[in-house]
């Protein structure tokens, strides 16, 4: 862990890992069970599938509303907060369905629970991660955010091993097994140092002065950009494995989403440990070039295989994004503080949901043709690659 300067900030930095992997666990948990909740519980599908856009647009509230109390209350408490719902809501999956008269509404209130805790981790970890002293922020962001990919990959394979083995019935034991995760790290939390974000004497920019920035809705913008070219293919992987290879929906969902997920968090990985060797416009304008081409692999080359690939691609392509938009966040504007990582936040999350709706949306104008909506989504990593262009040193001061 050489690019830490202080020892006494090792745990919290690996604190910060263990928190992106605890989102990971509760946006990718739950919907591995969506067939077993609607057999075991007779909820429809519909409503099931509800869940997981109750989990987004709890997050993005979240992003929204913290901007208000995080300062007031402060980051380690709004940390153990964090990580309490976070446990809680995994806790209620097993619990809430059987003692509430209805089973959905145990199932959609432990949903609402996690959710708030993830949104907040989303909000909190990154900004602390920053304020840690290391000699590359850069490098510390993109690593940081590598773990998410990680935590994905991770919850896939082992609930997938641990349904195989021990039958998908007990799957309320896994989610027991996942909740201590939060629990141990929300420990962790409130031992370790953190650091201030803005230095002593300075006050962070309040939501109006990010308003009267320019690099702030250019950043923003991005920040869209970045969680919507993430997020327009990898909705889709699933299908690509399952086209490509012609193999069953299970091992379309480990070939697809965790191909992209690995591919993902190998660029962020690389960059965490290389990241000094290589500058950060230059490998996020390389990675937006081959965003482009991904895109393009996928949604022209008619051949299922190569449109499996291109996931894949496309996965090591939007790696940098999000971290790289945070990192250049904070060295653009220097007072941005609790607010400005929470409406980044906010930028990515609706990017995420926006870009497979656009997706979806155009897909289903052109007769459930996917690869003409996968097409139309390439201006996202385009207007991402202008938007870098605009950020570049001398093209805008840092403001302070």
């Amino acid at each position: 862990m050489n690019m830490y300067l202080n020892k006494g900030y090792k745990w919290t930095v690996y604190a910060c890992f263990m928190g992106y992997i605890i989102q990971a666990i509760v946006n990718n948990f739950v919907p591995l069970l969506f067939l077993t909740f609607q057999s075991s519980y007779g909820i429809p599908l519909s409503q099931i599938t509800l869940l997981i856009t109750v989990n987004f647009a709890v997050q993005l509230l979240v992003d929204l509303v913290s901007v208000v109390f995080v300062d007031r209350i402060g980051y380690r408490v709004s940390l153990l907060i964090a990580h309490g719902l976070s446990a809680l809501g995994l806790v209620g999956l097993t619990v809430l369905p059987h003692v509430l008269p209805s089973a959905y509404a145990g199932l959609f209130i432990s949903v609402v629970c996690y959710a708030i805790g993830g949104g907040l981790l989303e909000v909190l970890v990154s900004p602390v991660m920053e304020s840690c002293p290391t000699d590359n922020k850069e490098k510390a962001m993109s690593m940081l955010h590598s773990f998410y990919c990680w935590g994905h990959v991770g919850v896939v394979l082992i609930s997938t091993l641990f349904f195989r083995f021990l039958g998908i019935e007990n799957w309320w034991i896994l989610a027991l097994l996942w909740a201590v995760i939060p629990v141990a790290n929300g420990i962790l939390f409130a031992r370790v140092p953190i650091a201030p974000l803005i230095e002593d004497g300075e006050k962070g920019m309040t939501v109006r002065e990010l308003f009267g920035v320019p690099q702030f809705w250019l950043l923003m913008l991005m920040m869209v950009c970045a969680g919507a070219s993430e997020q327009a293919v990898s909705q889709w992987a699933s299908t690509f494995a399952e086209k490509g290879l012609g193999v069953s929906k299970t091992l379309g969902d480990l070939m697809g989403p965790m191909f992209f997920a690995l591919l993902m968090g190998g660029a962020r990985a690389f960059y965490g440990k290389y990241g000094e060797k290589v500058a950060l416009d230059r490998f996020m304008s390389g990675s937006a070039l081959l965003c482009v081409i991904s895109y393009l692999c996928i949604s022209l080359v008619p051949v299922p295989l190569i449109g499996l690939l291109g996931c894949g691609l496309c996965g090591l392509s939007v790696g940098i994004m999000w971290p790289g938009t945070f990192s250049k966040a904070t060295a653009s504007i220097k007072r941005g503080g609790t607010a400005m990582f929470a409406l980044l936040a906010l930028g990515g999350d609706m990017g995420c949901s926006g870009g497979p709706t656009l997706v979806g949306f155009v897909s289903g104008a052109f007769g459930d043709d996917l690869h003409r909506g996968i097409l139309a989504g390439i201006v996202f990593p385009a207007v991402l690659l202008v938007g870098l262009f605009m950020l570049k040193p001398g093209k805008n001061a840092a403001v302070t």
